[in-house]
């Protein structure tokens, strides 16, 4: 259920509301938007229809939501969130590029990768240090170390750090590291994972599971959500299908949709989607002309020594060339929507 309250309504009002609500232990968020609060009532949908809501002062209506996924859903909160990342904004008025290799190999491969990617206009710098594997005789990554070199990269190009988080033991250490915790695939569902990301202020950067429906997808994020941290951005990295010339099916589908059912920001990698690199830079220029919010790839200085994913992984040559590419798709795009906007 969601309480939209009158354009006009008070503080005092929206308090009056929320104290209620509380005081039947019902969860509650609110969502200011430019012209209406919309309260969020989380609880069971029969102890909402007790209660006198649409008799209080400064209340317009409540409507109920039909989806499970209530925090995520367009209907609370109508207007699209901005993730703010330092000085990036993910969702807001240019596409947001994150970069890096696979893993963190060391000082001296992160830095310089650090530094041509943000030549080229990378905004945030990705990297694993702790990589879950399909086999466990893979590169595991460099744990700790990895995350004081992606800091040491940070410190040397100004760029944010992006890295995954594996468990929610970890998040203490993490935090200390890095700017933005992803949440990979393999771990979408890792509920004790997503409580615990929940909690903190650092921004989530959610992977859609391997198999994963859009709806499961959403209601990963709500985890999120429900745990008070509003900073989620959803990233479609490409669905198991039956298809066997790409590593997976990247599902441009999911743009559209997730846009059109929740306000959270979503962006796409292309290097998991396709697993091979002639096939990256086509499909970050069709994300974005599917009106993704960004890109997620990797580039490594040397492909072809990399510990894992060289296969994906872009040079810095075709790097460039990808930023310049996606550039003028969303400038074409939001050319043609400023025409459109002003006749």
């Amino acid at each position: 259920m969601i309480v939209v309250m009158r354009e006009q309504a008070s503080q005092a009002e929206v308090a009056s509301v929320v104290e209620l609500l509380k005081s039947k232990g019902l969860g509650v968020h609110v969502s200011e938007g430019a012209e209406k609060t919309i309260v969020g009532v989380i609880g069971p949908k029969e102890r909402v229809r007790e209660l006198p809501l649409e008799a209080l002062s400064g209340v317009e209506k409540v409507v109920p939501v039909s989806n499970p996924f209530k925090l995520a859903s367009r209907a609370f909160h109508p207007q699209d969130t901005l993730v703010q990342v330092g000085d990036v904004v993910v969702g807001g008025a240019e596409p947001v590029v994150i970069a890096g290799p696979c893993s963190v190999e060391s000082a001296d491969q992160i830095i310089e990768a650090a530094r041509a990617v943000k030549q080229s206009g990378a905004h945030m710098l990705r990297g694993g240090a702790f990589k879950p594997r399909t086999s466990p005789y893979s590169f595991q990554g460099l744990g700790e170390e990895g995350l004081r070199y992606l800091a040491m990269a940070r410190e040397a190009t100004g760029l944010p750090v992006v890295s995954e988080i594996m468990d929610a033991e970890q998040l203490p250490m993490m935090e200390r590291y890095v700017d933005v915790l992803q949440i990979g695939a393999r771990n979408m569902q890792n509920y004790t994972l997503l409580k615990a990301v929940g909690r903190s202020r650092k921004a989530v950067l959610l992977k859609r599971g391997l198999s994963a429906t859009m709806e499961e997808w959403l209601m990963a994020a709500e985890y999120v959500l429900a745990g008070g941290n509003p900073n989620v951005i959803l990233c479609e990295r490409g669905i198991r299908t039956f298809e066997t010339y790409t590593r997976n099916t990247l599902d441009l589908n999911a743009v559209p949709v997730i846009q059109h059912l929740s306000h959270l920001p979503v962006i796409v990698d292309p290097s998991h989607g396709v697993g091979h690199w002639r096939y990256v830079t086509a499909m970050a220029r069709a994300g974005i002309a599917a009106g993704a919010a960004g890109v997620m790839v990797e580039v490594h200085p040397n492909p072809q020594e990399a510990v894992s994913d060289g296969e994906q992984s872009l040079t810095v040559e075709n790097f460039d060339r990808m930023v310049r590419e996606i550039r003028r798709i969303w400038a074409a795009l939001s050319e043609e929507t400023a025409l459109v906007m002003g006749r």
